[in-house]
């Protein structure tokens, strides 16, 4: 992509009515656009985040057997009312509609209840058993206080899978497996040393249940964290009982605040009982299925990955969910040679598959080079006059500024290295 034709657009200053720092930079890097409180929209750069994000969060539940769906977000209230959370003293986040025909509708925030009704057509016995079954959905959320720019908003896409298993048993193995998983998906992203399993309230259903908590000075959450054991504890269960029942002392554990960026946790035969989703056994017995959940917001992972990771001069994207993992800058001057240079180490990388961003816009050095530093693209490839002259390709690295020269011959081999 040529930088000149590239839908986007850097501001020097941040929008005022932005406090976040992961909106303040987003906005004037041109990744998103602000709507209205609690609504964003991604642009071109904003967006290729964003599904190189899902795409790792995809990537990880297909290894462990989930299978991808996409469920309406359109909810009618009968299913609903079977599990008690369609009434608005039970559950305040419901956006809800008139039909002209006079129904009634609500804009999904999570869905248990119409997958659990689904599965009833599709389960019957137990060699139907296990599924785990997972979408990336729009989920809309009537938050009283839409904040933190994309870490909490009330239009935000969720990643939320859902395990049908035949016993409690069954169900912790995978329930493991996939707490296993998620801590793949932010090692991935940039935020493994960042990011810890977190035990919390399990609610009705278990003891416990899982959440992962990224360290940061923007999180919401308290912790109490064991660095040793790579383990926390949320405020919201920090007792003498729980540290016992885990094994932890006070005197070991930090206080921390954290962003949740991630949850999973059992839901034992609730809406398996409410909707009757059973099976019957190998003796014939009908039993109800046992179930779990396990969401990750890609926005939030998004705009966690910047409040942890940038910089005084920006966002600094790991490679792995970058818009593209190499910059040119040309910094021509006006000279032909250069500019000519440049045209062909972008074509070359074209060629070999190496996606890259080209600033090829006739602007000074410094206008450049800020905008490559809040755009944060990880590989930073500068072609000028002086790098033509002493025969190569200035590779700098944006998460620490290390540059070295590297012989234009060799570039492609270099950057796949």
């Amino acid at each position: 992509m040529r930088q000149s034709v590239l839908f986007t657009k850097t501001r020097r200053e941040a929008p005022k009515d932005e406090v976040a720092k992961n909106a303040q930079l987003l906005i004037r890097a041109g990744y998103i656009h602000k709507e209205m409180a609690g609504a964003y929209s991604y642009l071109p750069l904003g967006l290729r985040v964003f599904k190189n994000i899902k795409n790792v969060i995809r990537e990880e539940m297909n290894a462990i057997g989930g299978q991808e769906v996409e469920l309406s977000s359109l909810q009618g209230p009968r299913l609903w009312k079977k599990s008690g959370r369609w009434d608005d003293e039970a559950v305040d986040v419901w956006f809800k509609t008139r039909l002209k025909d006079g129904g009634e509708l609500g804009l999904g925030w999570t869905h248990e209840e119409p997958l659990t009704a689904l599965m009833t057509e599709h389960m019957s016995s137990y060699k139907d058993l296990p599924r785990y079954v997972y979408q990336f959905q729009k989920k809309f959320r009537n938050e009283p206080r839409a904040k933190s720019g994309i870490l909490r908003t009330r239009e935000f896409v969720m990643k939320d899978l859902y395990s049908f298993n035949k016993s409690e048993k069954e169900f912790r193995q995978f329930y493991e497996q996939c707490a296993a998983a998620y801590l793949r998906i932010f090692e991935r992203v940039g935020l493994g040393e960042h990011t810890f399993r977190t035990f919390a309230s399990g609610g009705s259903f278990a003891k416990y249940s899982d959440e992962f908590q990224t360290l940061s000075a923007a999180g919401e959450d308290t912790i109490y964290l064991h660095r040793g054991k790579g383990i926390a504890v949320n405020k919201e269960v920090y007792t003498d009982e729980v540290l016992a029942d885990l094994g932890l002392k006070k005197e070991e554990l930090e206080e921390k605040k954290a962003i949740e960026v991630g949850n999973i946790f059992p839901l034992g035969t609730r809406f398996s009982d409410a909707l009757d989703l059973t099976y019957t056994d190998e003796k014939g017995k009908k039993k109800p299925v046992v179930m779990g959940s396990y969401g990750i917001g890609p926005g939030r992972l998004m705009g966690t990955i910047v409040e942890v990771l940038a910089d005084d001069k920006g966002i600094v994207w790991p490679k792995e969910v970058a818009p593209f993992p190499v910059h040119i800058i040309s910094i021509s001057g006006g000279n032909a040679d250069v500019i000519a240079e440049a045209n062909r180490l972008y074509d070359l990388l074209k060629e070999t598959g190496i996606e890259a961003l080209y600033d090829d816009r006739d602007l000074r050095a410094g206008e450049k080079f800020a905008d490559a530093d809040i755009l944060g693209i990880p590989t930073r490839l500068v072609v000028s006059e002086k790098t033509m002259s002493e025969g190569g390709v200035e590779v700098s690295l944006r998460a620490n500024g290390s540059a070295t020269l590297v012989p234009e011959s060799g570039i492609v081999d270099y950057l796949r290295k």
